[in-house]
This record gives C-alpha cells, sequence and structure tokens, in this order.
C-alpha cells in the first residue's frame, strides 16, 4: 500500500504522457456504454456542454474510466472518485490499481479526467508553465516576482484562453460538478457516491452547492476548504501547522542521537541559517544559496526527509548550502492544474499585498509558517481570468443526503485540519475524524482510516463520537 501511494502521487503529477485508449461516445441521454481500454480498465465517454451556462452550446466529451467490481453479481454500487490535483485521473487509475483493490471487493471504481484534462478534450499548452527564477519562490525579490509574473500572464493567456478553445473561461470546479452530476446520471445513479481526495475535494463543495438533495455517501480526505473568502484566515491553518511541524521535527532531533543537529536548539539553528542567508547569500560549491531558496526547499511535514533536512541546515550554519542549492527531485503539476486551481481560488497577485500577509504570518508563525503565502501566489500571479468560480459558503444537505464523512491529517500543512473541520461544520449532516498523519490518509495506507471508511461507504454506519485514528 505505501508503494501505491507512492504511485499514486507521482502519476499526478509526471504521467502527462500516458496514452488513454479511446472510449465509446455516449449518445445523448443514454446510458454510458464500456469498451475494454487495456490495462483492466474499461472506458467510455459523456458528452457535456462547454459551458453550463449554455447548455445548448457547444459540446465537449469527457472521458471516464472504471475498474470493474471483481464479482459484479454481488457489487454493492459504484464510487466515483477523484484523487486530487486538479489533474488527469485515468491515467493515475492505470499505474495505481493496487491502491483501490480493497474497494472492488463491493465497487466498480469510477473516474474521469476533469474538463480540458488529458482525454476529457484535453488543451494542449503551447508551451510549459514557467518558474520561479532559480524555484525561489518563497518571499522573492519585487523584480524577480515581477518578472515571474509577467511570464504567468502570458501563460495564462496562451493557454487559458487561446489553447482552451470552447473551454476558455469555463475550467472551474462549478463547471466540474455539473459534469459530475451528469456522469452520475449516465452511470444510472439516483445519488452520487463519491470519494474525494485533496483537491477532489473541491469538486465535492462545489457538487454538494449545486446538487444537495443528490449526495449519496461521500468521502472526503485531505480537505481543502472552498468557503473562506479572507485570504489570511485560510492562510493561518497552513502557517500554524507548518510551525508545528518544524517543532516536531526538533522534538525528533532531540531524540534521535544520529541527527545532524541533536544536542542543539534546532529552531535557533534554523533562524540564524536564514537570518545569514538574507544578509549574504550562503556559498555552495560554486553558486550560493539565499534565504528565499532555503525556505522554498524546505517542508519539515515530510517525516522521512528528516535526517536529510537536518544534515543541510547543520551544513548551511557552517558554511556549506550544497544541499539547498540542489534541483528537487520530482514532476510538477501539470500546467493546466493551476488555470482551474485559479479560477477557484483567486489568490491576490500584488506583490505589496502577499508581502503584507507574509508579515501578518510572522507574527504568529515566525520561524517557517510564513512561507505559507507564498505557494499561491506562484500558481495565480498575474493569471487573467482568475476567480469565475470564488469561494463561497456551504449550505446544509437535502432530505436524505449524506451524511458525509470527512477525515483530516494533523500534521498536513497543505489541507490543514481546519480546513475539513470548517467544511463539516457548514454542512452539518457529516462527521469529522480527526486522524494523526498528513495528507492522503487512505491512500496512504492508514490502517484505522481504511476501516472506517470502509465500514461507512458499505453501510453508512459513521465513527462514532470523539472517535480519533491515532499514528499509523
Amino acid at each position: 500500500m505505501k508503494k501505491a501511494i507512492r504511485g499514486v502521487v507521482g502519476a499526478v503529477c509526471l504521467l502527462t504522457a500516458l496514452n488513454v485508449a479511446p472510449g465509446v461516445s455516449q449518445a445523448e441521454g443514454r446510458p454510458l456504454e464500456w469498451a475494454d481500454c487495456g490495462d483492466g480498465l474499461q472506458c467510455g465517454e459523456v458528452a457535456v456542454p462547454a459551458d453550463w451556462g449554455r447548455p445548448r452550446g457547444e459540446r465537449v466529451r469527457l472521458a471516464v474510466a472504471r475498474l470493474p467490481a471483481r464479482d459484479q453479481a454481488a457489487k454493492k454500487g459504484v464510487l466515483l472518485v477523484n484523487l486530487g490535483g486538479p489533474a488527469q485521473q485515468i491515467s493515475v487509475l492505470r499505474v495505481a490499481k493496487s491502491a483501490f483493490s480493497d474497494l472492488t471487493r463491493w465497487f466498480d471504481v469510477v473516474v474521469s479526467d476533469p474538463r480540458g484534462f488529458e482525454a476529457s478534450a484535453g488543451i494542449t499548452c503551447p508551451y510549459p508553465a514557467p518558474l520561479p527564477e532559480n524555484l525561489e519562490w518563497a518571499s522573492p525579490g519585487q523584480a524577480e516576482y515581477e518578472r515571474y509574473r509577467t511570464a504567468n500572464h502570458r501563460f495564462g493567456v496562451d493557454c487559458g484562453r487561446v489553447a482552451a478553445g470552447p473551454l476558455a473561461g469555463h475550467l472551474d470546479s462549478r463547471q466540474v460538478a455539473y459534469d459530475m452530476d451528469a456522469i452520475r446520471a449516465a452511470l444510472g445513479q439516483d445519488r452520487l457516491d463519491y470519494y474525494g481526495n485533496s483537491y477532489g475535494t473541491v469538486f465535492a463543495q462545489a457538487y454538494a452547492r449545486r446538487f444537495p438533495g443528490r449526495v449519496g455517501r461521500m468521502y472526503l480526505d485531505s480537505v481543502l476548504d472552498h468557503t473562506t473568502r479572507s485570504w489570511v484566515d485560510w492562510l493561518l491553518p497552513r502557517a500554524r501547522t507548518m510551525e508545528r511541524n518544524l517543532e516536531r521535527f526538533a522534538q525528533w532531533c532531540g531524540e534521535q542521537v544520529d541527527c545532524a543537529l541533536h544536542g542543539r536548539d534546532v529552531v535557533e539553528v534554523w533562524d540564524e541559517v536564514l537570518e545569514r542567508a538574507a544578509r549574504e547569500p550562503i556559498p555552495a560549491g560554486s553558486t550560493t544559496v539565499n534565504a528565499s531558496r532555503i525556505a522554498s526547499r524546505t517542508n519539515p511535514g515530510f517525516e522521512q526527509e528528516w535526517p536529510e533536512l537536518a544534515r543541510a541546515i547543520a551544513e548551511a550554519h557552517a558554511g556549506d548550502a550544497t544541499r539547498f542549492a540542489e534541483q528537487p527531485v520530482g514532476g510538477r503539476d501539470p500546467d493546466l492544474s493551476r488555470i482551474m486551481f485559479c479560477a477557484d481560488f483567486p489568490y491576490p497577485s500584488d506583490y505589496r499585498v502577499v508581502k503584507s500577509f507574509e508579515a501578518r504570518l510572522r507574527q504568529v508563525t515566525p520561524h517557517i509558517g510564513w512561507v505559507a503565502a507564498w505557494p499561491m501566489a506562484y500558481h495565480c500571479a498575474g493569471l487573467p481570468g482568475k476567480g469565475t468560480y470564488p469561494p463561497e459558503r456551504l449550505r446544509e444537505l437535502g432530505p436524505g443526503a449524506g451524511p458525509v464523512l470527512v477525515a483530516g491529517g494533523e500534521y498536513d500543512g497543505t489541507t490543514p485540519p481546519q480546513d475539513a473541520r470548517r467544511v463539516a461544520a457548514q454542512w452539518g449532516n457529516a462527521r469529522y475524524l480527526p486522524v494523526k498523519g498528513g495528507h492522503a490518509l487512505y491512500l496512504s495506507g492508514h490502517p484505522c482510516v481504511r476501516e472506517h471508511v470502509h465500514r461507512y461507504l458499505l453501510t453508512g454506519e459513521l465513527p462514532g463520537e470523539g472517535a480519533v485514528c491515532g499514528a499509523a
């Protein structure tokens, strides 16, 4: 299962180039027809309006795939799944089928590439989305930021407006919610049973706003709050979680004799490294590393990286920041993801505004949490057409809908548990399950979470009041 989650995460970031076999076109108003498309999957298509505000306008095709339940005669139902991103889903399912082996004991597991992604009227951006200079996105200098914002604006025009064709201006979670309901109808389901992970929870919130009476059993994991319009209120839980993770890292180092910073005040050493790098970049072989680059390379939420982080900080404190100069290994979000992300979360682009957010966060999270002001700026700076579906509060679910099961990891700095608590509270008919863990709890194989999720999806039984899942 640990191998499965690595496959899922890597696939979301890296597998844009995988081909998805063409499915079977669905005639208007008829059930989905399935055809084998390799790797144990069956594929089909659903036709939807490019703009649900003009339902008789131009149409696009949504690619849908299912991993059938192992025993079709005994299956309990159909479960629509979105693993987050926003990103393609079908190629992820191809390489990470084992992550769903438990669910296919009872359900057809169905995924769909969101509109515009890969097999769903896939938009081909004419060139890759820009990256900050030297990947220094945390509190960059204004000149560097403005150059990046100009490049990101140009990318947004060429990809999100020109290359997007009929989908231009219609790449947001509100449109996806209507797509989800079209898929529900094509699957022949009266209600939507759904499992959303990470950004898939934003789609769930949009769906519940539009179709509150059609929500069936819905499990949301690592919730991204799309209800809060105050950016500072939205950032604070992320900043506080990052700060707590730095404290956990320091505590771990105090207990591990082989930690490179064992016996030292870890937080104090970290602060000194940033202060020195802010005054004068620290040597790193043939180059130097500034404070922005060090902060951009540091996320204390990943426990498996703590030994390497301790070595990097210790060496930088001694005058060699080479480990922070190394380019990170791994992929990047699909270029189109930032178009949809910023349509839903129209983060301010003005450098002074983002710096003011940073200053506010530094007052309560002075060591590392203030970095939380910058990732959204990296995504959204200068993009045209932001905010076609900005955050809005939820309303209680309709009669007979739900209840909804929501889980959040205490150490998750990307989708902090406060997000899940806020969303669950607004629905009323929802149960929040706190977990000692990080991001993507079900997919990471957390046994307590998986037990609760399976029971809930099969029977509708929620965890008892006060239930908590401890560390895996």
